[in-house]
């Protein structure tokens, strides 16, 4: 047989073979067993994938058949799912259509992979950000059918776990999307184990090292912890057995990202990361109506054995979450004098935790309002998709609002129960009662007490809007909102306002242009703007209709080139009038276009840097970067974790390019160092001279106040790169009173 037979024979018994695995997981899953439209949906996609291979080389089919398997195995979804993976890429890549997987398959298959066909592009795809119309599909077609987001949920999973074979560019932009749009929606649909490996791969891809060296000290510190957990859980599993009780109990390692992410937040060490760790509970309880009582035994075994922490017990079996989680969470002072959560839930519960409302259906009889609440938040997502945001960004960032809330509970005068996330405002609350409460909203009462609109409410206040027909919407109304639906609802209204007072402004200036002989255009346009300080000529023509530019004799100096900025009046002052008689100025040089596909190397030769430094977040050398080319093909250079490079990478892929470091002892960088401790006589003078003599750090600045016995300060540097920042804060935690020294996040 030839080498290559061969390899085509091997191959052919690997997808059989992984096929084989997806079909054993099936018949072994409690859905109805349907295994022959499974097996012509497998042939369908193999003779349609025929002969395509992926970037990393295998064969293209081994990916469809993985979707399936995460859809049927992880996420718990039965036939029409797995049909509907298998078939996810046949449309958008092969020449056949919807109408084919119709007339094969049916229709309610052919409509949700006609679903995940419309959603590839846009903010999935390569063409992201340019509009917001392909989200608008997704939560639409979402709406429609849940399982279309929950096969794309599997896809993305997928694509995660075989992001090794990318380009690092296209890594980082996938790895960005998936943080900022596919985790906060596994998050929303309560499929946390898949959420939190989405979390960690995206991680990974990120920050290599400081994934390397925190899944590192995970592993080191494995038997210490273990050592901790049996002698914590020993009297616990002795008094659940005497009471009866068939049980599981384990502990569970945070994952790596929520470690780094606590890290970063409280600028701490890894060591000091004391909860990373949960235990978790889960019994079996075969009669539902009794699962409540026995969370509540279980705690009162747990808070009779070991000191509880008495603010945070969280209580979601009485009240569940909105994407369906329940579970009773408790903190207790464990052995070792450190605090442990303790999650108790019934299989069910443990179930629904990890898979989310795919679950619920596997529980569902008859009319239950299990999905009720996933069905608010659909609604909510309609309720903005029927008031969109013109902008692709904004429209994601409004919804992403809604993705990640914690839930508060509050009353009406009625005594109705309204859900709302955490740090609601009043103004909130009117809006998701009714719009036009929200439009003539004047305050509020808040457990009978007279309130303003900005009053954030808290779980069991009751309250009553009181509105006035004078009040209309105000644009400052945007800085009180924090729910998508009143965010959404509030700017239309504001451009309907605006659009009036645009017009009145266009009219004047058409009016006062007239007057004075000038024919506007672009030019003459884009001079005005430039001049005014301003970006669009939306933006001049509110400002004309709404009073704030009168159109007086500096417009005409404008138009008839007296520029008003004073940086040029300042030059023509100090260098006189240029001569008439002086040749135009040479163009500037074009930039050489950058390759995305090469990872570019961040220079500086004498002086001249190769690349712009982003003013968001101010990175240095050592710090995880990423580039965004500009129209001008200049590399601004972000931190990885940046928020406006989140935005980036969910948005503007084709534009990121990989980057890196050269090695440079010549250059410096601005830093700026946090310090806080307990003040004592000196203490300033030790902080000085570690920084200036022993470490011999240029310092630019340092400002310290001490407020009854505690300092806080900032120490602004000059440092080559991040390990100088490292060693110093390192050094200046040794100093006698200092409790903290950490880099600030810009």
């Amino acid at each position: 047989m030839e080498p290559s037979d061969q390899a085509y024979t091997n191959e052919e018994q690997l997808i059989e073979d992984k096929f084989q695995e997806l079909l054993n997981g099936y018949l072994n899953s409690n859905h109805r067993k349907k295994v022959e439209i499974i097996e012509r949906a497998f042939k369908f996609a193999k003779e349609a994938h025929k002969g395509i291979r992926r970037r990393s080389g295998e064969p293209y089919i081994l990916h469809p058949i993985a979707v399936a398997r995460i859809v049927s195995q992880e996420i718990g979804l039965g036939s029409t799912s797995i049909c509907a993976a298998l078939l996810h890429d046949v449309v958008e890549d092969t020449e056949y259509t919807v109408e084919d997987i119709e007339n094969h398959f049916g229709k309610k298959i052919a409509s949700i992979v006609d679903g995940l066909t419309k959603i590839s592009g846009g903010i999935f795809g390569d063409q992201a950000s340019a509009q917001a119309e392909n989200f608008r599909r997704l939560l639409l077609t979402m709406s429609e059918d849940i399982r279309v987001i929950l096969i794309k949920m599997a896809d993305r999973l997928h694509n995660m776990r075989t992001l090794g074979s990318m380009l690092p560019s296209k890594q980082y932009k996938i790895a960005g999307e998936t943080l900022y749009i596919y985790a906060p929606l596994a998050h929303r649909l309560g499929l946390f184990a898949i959420k939190t490996e989405l979390e960690d791969l995206a991680f990974k891809y990120e920050h290599p090292e400081a994934y390397n060296q925190i899944k590192q000290k995970i592993a080191e510190t494995e038997e210490s912890r273990q050592q901790i957990y049996n002698n914590f859980a020993k009297p616990i599993v002795a008094k659940l057995k005497e009471l009866g009780f068939d049980f599981e109990m384990k502990a569970r390692v945070k994952s790596i990202y929520s470690i780094w992410n606590k890290m970063e937040s409280k600028h701490i060490p890894f060591e000091e990361v004391y909860d990373l760790y949960a235990v978790r509970i889960i019994f079996k309880c075969p009669n539902e109506a009794d699962e409540k009582k026995e969370c509540w035994t279980i705690y009162s075994v747990i808070t009779d054995i070991y000191k509880l922490h008495p603010e945070r017990t969280r209580d979601w079996v009485s009240r569940p979450k909105a994407n369906g989680y329940k579970a009773l969470h408790l903190t207790v002072m464990g052995p070792d004098g450190n605090w442990i959560e303790v999650q108790i839930r019934s299989e069910k519960m443990d179930e629904i935790a990890e898979r989310g409302f795919a679950a619920h259906w596997k529980y569902k009889v008859g009319n239950s309002d299990e999905e009720s609440e996933l069905d608010i938040w659909l609604k909510t997502i309609k309720d903005i998709l029927e008031h969109p945001e013109p902008n692709a960004i904004d429209f994601l960032d409004t919804i992403k609002l809604n993705l990640f809330s914690t839930e508060i509970f509050v009353f009406t005068p009625k005594g109705d129960l309204i859900t709302l996330p955490k740090d609601a405002t009043a103004l909130d609350l009117a809006f998701t009662l009714h719009s036009d409460l929200g439009f003539h909203c004047i305050a509020a009462k808040v457990n009978h007490r007279l309130v303003p609109l900005s009053q954030k409410l808290h779980s069991g206040d009751q309250v009553e809007i009181l509105t006035s027909k004078s009040q209309t919407p105000k644009e400052e109304w945007l800085n009180l909102v924090t729910t998508a639906k009143a965010r959404s609802r509030l700017l239309a209204a504001l451009r309907k306002d605006r659009r009036k007072i645009i017009a009145k402004g266009e009219a004047q200036l058409k009016e006062f242009l007239e007057s004075n002989h000038i024919e506007l255009n672009n030019e003459l346009m884009t001079k005005i703007l430039s001049n005014l300080g301003l970006q669009h000529r939306d933006d001049l023509l509110f400002k004309i209709g709404n009073e704030e530019i009168t159109l007086n004799e500096n417009i005409k100096k404008i138009i008839k080139g007296k520029s008003l900025n004073p940086f040029m009046r300042y030059l023509k002052l100090s260098f006189g009038n240029s001569n008439k008689n002086e040749q135009p100025k040479a163009p500037a040089p074009q930039q050489p276009t950058i390759d995305r596909k090469q990872t570019y190397i961040l220079r500086d030769e004498n002086g001249v840097k190769n690349y712009k430094v982003a003013d968001c977040c101010c990175p240095i050398p050592g710090d995880d970067v990423l580039g965004y080319v500009e129209d001008d093909e200049t590399v601004v250079v972000h931190k990885r974790e940046c928020p406006v490079a989140m935005r980036l990478k969910s948005s503007f892929g084709p534009r990121l390019v990989s980057t890196q470091w050269e090695a440079s002892e010549s250059l410096s960088f601005p830093a700026k160092i946090e310090i806080q401790g307990i003040d004592r006589m000196g203490i300033l003078n030790e902080i000085t001279r570690v920084i200036s003599n022993e470490l011999m750090i240029d310092m630019r600045g340092l400002s310290i106040q001490a407020n009854e016995g505690v300092f806080n300060g900032t120490v602004n540097i000059m440092v080559h790169d991040t390990r100088v920042v490292e060693s110093l804060c390192n050094k200046l935690c040794k100093i006698k009173g200092v409790q903290k020294a950490a880099r600030c996040k810009e």
